[in-house]
């Protein structure tokens, strides 16, 4: 049976995960970068069809995406408040 490393663990307060090797790290590494520069793109003379198309709904897609590599390559999320007891 071949085992895979988990990139993300689950987080010990809350629901979510962070990264737990390079991998992971790096993901999370792009998708900041990523959001940054969708950041860059808007201003104050920005429209607001402007900050929609090239900012949120990007930011939005890449945030699914994310999400969705994490929980592939992660622990099952679950609830949880301090160190599991298992």
């Amino acid at each position: 049976m071949k085992t895979t490393k988990l990139w993300f663990r689950r987080k010990w307060y809350g629901w979510g995960w962070y990264p737990a090797t390079w991998q992971g790290w790096t993901v999370t590494g792009i998708y900041l970068a990523l959001v940054i520069g969708c950041a860059l793109t808007i201003d104050e003379s920005s429209s607001i069809n402007e900050v929609a198309f090239t900012f949120l709904l990007p930011v939005a897609l890449l945030t699914i995406a994310f999400i969705r590599i994490a929980y592939a390559t992660g622990e099952k999320p679950k609830w949880q408040w301090g160190k599991p007891k298992d």
